[in-house]
């Protein structure tokens, strides 16, 4: 068959120098026409600097990373803006049992989206959190159809200092919620663990770290001088040798990177095939 989907993207880097939103306009761009002949368009949409937001003409949502404290859009109007977005796809959802619109939460938008949601306490980190790190799944997350190629613990790209934690389970329930990961074990460190993933509803998941992220970007990206000098100026020359040395080797970024968007992108488009072909 040959169909479109339409996939909104919602850049909350507020024009913040990044790699995340070439990541994600390239994964969509392979994307399309990778599953049953179905092309994919997307559009961008400059919702902190720009106070624009989608409307429910969009099959399904990917909302970007971001710079800063996930509160500082409190009293500004693009996060107004943004949880209206995210309630009007939720009240969306809930009325219609068919053609419901999906939508991916990567690092601030998770952030973001457990504030709406109120499932669990967004709190800075003591320390930031910068580089490539192990990722283990919970009993949730081993049967989330976007990790099943992944190791546990697989690996991803996590550059925060803020992080979710303490998920409140009666909340959880009351969603249908699940948290499907958390950060890598510390056994020296007396500090809770912070939830790196958690699926809302069978349309709306959300992760803490950046899946987008390729390792060859990312190489280019923290080789140039100027970063290079910065990064180890502010982590030391170790944790810099060690990103460079994740980088170089595949086994640690490729199979998060090729397989948690695309196998988002992958289910909405087998939705909308299944939507347009209710008998098979």
């Amino acid at each position: 068959m040959s169909t479109t989907i339409r996939v909104a993207v919602i850049d909350l880097y507020a024009g913040d120098p990044n790699q995340g939103m070439r990541c994600i306009r390239e994964l969509l761009e392979e994307s399309s026409g990778r599953w049953h002949d179905v092309a994919i368009e997307y559009e961008t949409f400059d919702t902190r600097g720009g106070k624009r937001i989608p409307g429910l003409e969009y099959d399904a949502y990917i909302s970007s990373g971001g710079p800063g404290s996930p509160f500082d859009g409190v009293g500004k109007p693009w996060e107004k803006l943004y949880f209206n977005w995210l309630r009007s796809i939720w009240a969306f959802n809930q009325r219609h049992e068919e053609e419901r619109k999906h939508v991916f939460f990567i690092c601030h938008s998770f952030q973001m989206m457990c504030r709406f949601f109120h499932i669990g306490d967004v709190v800075r980190r003591r320390s930031e959190s910068f580089g490539i790190f192990p990722v283990h799944k919970t009993r949730a997350g081993e049967n989330e159809p976007l990790f099943e190629s992944l190791d546990d613990p697989f690996y991803a790209a996590d550059f925060r200092n803020w992080q979710v934690v303490q998920p409140d389970q009666t909340r959880l329930r009351e969603l249908g919620a699940g948290v499907l990961a958390y950060e890598k074990i510390r056994p020296h460190v007396d500090l809770e663990r912070a939830a790196m993933a958690i699926r809302v509803s069978p349309e709306f998941v959300g992760v803490q770290f950046h899946p987008e992220a390729d390792a060859e970007g990312m190489l280019i990206h923290f080789s140039e001088a100027h970063r290079r000098d910065s990064i180890i100026d502010t982590h030391g020359e170790e944790k810099y040798r060690r990103i460079i040395h994740r980088l170089e080797d595949p086994e640690y970024l490729d199979k998060t990177h090729k397989a948690v968007i695309p196998g988002f992108l992958r289910r909405v488009v087998e939705s909308r095939v299944s939507e347009l072909n209710p008998t098979g």
